[in-house]
């Protein structure tokens, strides 16, 4: 390992949690906080009196938030580059002794932060349920679509990164809009498989399906599904077979943004074009 490797290494976990401190003050918090605590509660508090099956509707709320991914990705950056330019015309980003190190730190936790707000958004949903008695799927299955949505959304943290930086906030927002559109799109529409009984992550999207803005809607949604299909069943099977292609579709395109991000980053001259 070279001596540069290395050094990135040693000091990427401390522009990290540097990252982190400074977020943690900033309304961007506020607003994963929010949005977290939003969705849960009232979405755990409808699905706790709706005359809906159980499971069905927790299949429904885990792609709901897998769509809203997009469109979250697309603010929060957005957000986050605009405190970056107010802060010194993003010279934190620029000016950092590795431009590499800056921009994985930024991504690295938008996407920390991201991941917790869907746990608060899932725990909360599970925890009403749970306590009126209408939660009909086990912590595992929640674990497993929270985790789906995660992975699904590292892409997109990424791309409304770079579309952050280049183009500004508007476009990043633009493009998330746009992505939650087609990631409903991809399971059906907004709680098709709900009314239907169909479970929708798991019947093929076409070329919807190779789309990464609709991987997280798909892969929390077939976290679910996996505990509702039935073992053996020709249902069970295409859970997990889309399960498989999407997963590793997210997981590749996760590998090579990290890898792309920082290498475009090291180039990227700041313009005036943002807003």
């Amino acid at each position: 390992m070279s001596t540069r490797a290395r050094r990135m290494r040693a000091t990427l976990p401390r522009a990290l949690r540097s990252q982190l401190l400074r977020l943690s003050r900033s309304p961007i918090a506020a607003v994963h906080a929010a949005c977290g605590t939003a969705a849960g509660a009232a979405c755990g508090a409808y699905f706790a009196c709706a005359p809906w099956d159980p499971s069905l509707g927790a299949d429904a709320y885990a792609q709901l938030l897998g769509a809203m991914m997009p469109l979250m990705a697309g603010i929060v950056c957005g957000l986050a580059v605009d405190e970056e330019r107010a802060a010194g015309g993003l010279a934190n980003l620029t000016g950092a002794p590795s431009r590499a190190r800056a921009v994985l730190a930024l991504y690295g936790a938008l996407v920390l932060m991201g991941a917790a707000t869907l746990a608060l958004a899932f725990g909360l949903f599970a925890a009403i349920l749970a306590a009126a008695g209408a939660l009909a799927v086990g912590a595992g299955a929640i674990a497993l679509s929270w985790a789906g949505c995660v992975l699904g959304s590292l892409p997109l943290y990424a791309l409304a990164l770079a579309l952050s930086l280049r183009f500004g906030r508007n476009v990043a927002i633009g493009a998330g809009a746009a992505g939650l559109a087609l990631a409903f799109l991809s399971v059906g529409g907004l709680a098709h498989g709900l009314m239907t009984g169909e479970l929708t992550g798991a019947h093929g999207a076409g070329a919807l399906g190779a789309l990464p803005f609709c991987w997280a809607a798909r892969l929390g949604s077939l976290g679910i599904e996996g505990a509702i299909a039935a073992s053996g069943t020709a249902e069970a099977v295409a859970v997990r077979a889309a399960g498989a292609l999407t997963g590793t579709a997210a997981a590749l395109a996760s590998l090579a943004c990290a890898t792309a991000l920082p290498i475009w980053f090291r180039h990227f001259e700041n313009g005036e074009t943002h807003g």
